[in-house]
């Protein structure tokens, strides 16, 4: 069977996957998430419809970011999982067609196809990536699309936090049914992919309210990356509602709780680092995870995407627990909330504790804690140190890590700056300096971490209120450069959005994405400055000379 994926940075050739993903999907797996996005499609173009009526169903919305953040990269690898959602995908489709009734608007295949489960994969290699022949047209519908995913996944969070944006579900589900039109322009789709820009930088607004509302704004922490003597549950991803009940269930037990990847922040938050058994951060980025989980000894709950599926004589595999829009093959999945009730993890509580305690594998602490509020905080000495020259300019490395070796870059680049300069970063490209001895000018660390790859906006917001203190015109006049690593989806959204925010010039690495056809990649260098990048030397030069 074949399949075509070019949604992640490692894309195999630079082109697309079809054999086998390099993130470990098959294609049964690809092929079901295009065939889950093509019911998806169909649903949006209903519920838009309905909600002109003031009749939009929010089982629908909910569907919708599910869905959308399920076909993520390295989130969701249970082929009959994401089958049983493809069924209840094309049943509310079935229901909301009849809350439309008879409608003047065309149509899509999205909308009129119903076909049962027999037909399931035969459907699905008619209605992935291919389907747009158009080069262009496509790469563009792929832009928005890969945005769209981002988004999702950041609406999620902050659903499953109590905040929704009606706004947003809006935008989403027009969005998608513009990408079902077949007479669809360049220009009207590189004109909704600035406004997917817009809309996310509303939404991750939405989802740091949402942060900070629950568990405070996060604070400089220094945070313990060696191990304790009691047994251990590592938890991955990024959903802080997760971590929360997690702690609450775990408090008393004897059992500690190890931050892992992107779920390193959570300890910047004054309402979860209150508990004493969230014991320090367990390893580093997401694809070192089959050399750390076999050291952690204890049992592994992915909240969300970055999964890496294990060998099949891998000791931790069974130890792996998914929730959410993770899910795995043969993990045991923690089913979702109902009724206000908190998820039961009792059973991963029970497996911890029958696990020797995690095998410490370096020792130490890592410093976080810069999002936006406690940045502005300083913003008096920064603003100092920048009028007296003490930083000459700072360079938001935020991002995504991954697995090819050329990310050295990242390192090598971090240790090249210049020991006037501080790097602003969230997302998990920071673990390739996080751990470096990069020093402070004056009390301001060189490396600030904002978060994770949703506290992108911390940048932001950084960078609006320094643009705002030195009374310039353009946030682009601002000593700022922007050197960014990514990987996957959720970097995408935060590309459209520093995009939509006007901010040109960034350097994206360490390949360009494969989804862009070469025209479309002319136009966003052409007008938008987007670059790749070239030696560590050359990029230095080439940044401090602007």
């Amino acid at each position: 069977m074949n399949m075509f994926c070019y949604q992640c940075q490692e894309t195999s050739k630079g082109t697309g996957c079809a054999l086998m993903g390099v993130c470990g999907k098959t294609p049964e797996i690809s092929n079901i998430q295009d065939l889950l996005l093509f019911v998806t499609r169909g649903i949006a173009v209903y519920n838009n419809e309905l909600r002109k009526q003031g009749k939009a169903s929010p089982t629908a919305d909910k569907y919708i970011v599910d869905a959308m953040f399920i076909s993520i990269t390295n989130a969701n690898f249970d082929f009959e999982a994401i089958k049983e959602k493809v069924k209840d995908g094309l049943k509310l489709k079935s229901e909301l067609a009849v809350s439309l009734g008879a409608t003047n608007i065309s149509l899509p295949d999205e909308c009129t196809w119903n076909g049962d489960e027999s037909e399931f994969m035969e459907k699905a290699l008619e209605v992935g990536v291919l389907r747009t022949k158009d080069e262009d047209i496509r790469s563009l519908k792929e832009l928005v699309h890969y945005g769209l995913k981002g988004m999702a996944a950041y609406a999620e969070h902050a659903y499953n936090l109590d905040k929704t944006d009606d706004e947003v579900f809006t935008f989403m589900q027009r969005a998608l049914a513009d990408i079902t039109r077949e007479d669809i322009s360049a220009d009207e789709l590189v004109a909704l992919a600035l406004e997917t820009g817009k809309y996310g930088v509303q939404v991750m607004a939405l989802l740091d309210a949402a942060n900070t509302g629950r568990f405070g704004n996060p604070e400089i922490t220094q945070v313990n990356i060696g191990a304790g003597k009691n047994p251990g549950i590592l938890i991955s991803g990024h959903d802080l509602r997760d971590i929360e009940e997690l702690l609450q269930q775990t408090e008393g037990t004897g059992v500690d709780v190890y931050t892992h990847s992107e779920m390193l922040p959570a300890h910047y938050y004054p309402y979860l680092k209150k508990y004493k058994h969230l014991a320090g951060n367990f390893g580093g980025a997401w694809w070192q995870q089959k050399e750390d989980f076999e050291a952690f000894n204890g049992p592994i709950l992915f909240t969300t995407n970055c999964i890496v599926p294990p060998s099949k004589n891998a000791a931790y595999r069974d130890r792996i627990f998914t929730t959410g829009a993770a899910g795995l093959n043969g993990a045991k999945h923690i089913a979702e909330r109902k009724n206000g009730q908190p998820k039961d993890f009792s059973e991963i509580i029970a497996l911890a504790k029958q696990c020797p305690p995690p095998r410490e594998i370096e020792t130490g602490t890592i410093t976080g804690g810069f999002a936006h509020a406690q940045v502005l905080a300083l913003a008096d000495k920064v603003v100092d140190a920048v009028k007296s020259g003490a930083i000459k300019k700072f360079f938001v490395m935020a991002g995504c890590d991954g697995r090819m070796k050329s990310r050295s870059y990242y390192t090598d680049f971090a240790k090249a700056l210049p020991e006037d300069t501080v790097i602003l970063t969230a997302g998990c490209a920071k673990y390739r300096y996080n751990k470096l001895p990069l020093g402070d000018i004056g009390e301001i660390p060189r490396v600030l971490d904002a978060g994770q790859c949703n506290d992108s906006y911390s940048l932001a917001v950084i960078a609006l209120k320094l643009k705002e203190v030195f009374g310039l015109d353009d946030i682009n006049q601002l000593p700022i450069a922007f050197n960014i690593a990514w990987y996957e989806q959720k970097a995408v959204i935060v590309l459209l959005a520093l995009l939509h925010l006007g901010v040109k010039n960034i350097h994206l690495g360490p390949t360009l994405p494969g989804f862009l056809s070469q025209n479309v990649a002319k136009v966003l260098v052409e007008n938008f400055g987007i670059g790749g990048i070239s030696t560590v030397e050359e990029d230095i030069e080439m940044f401090m000379a602007e």
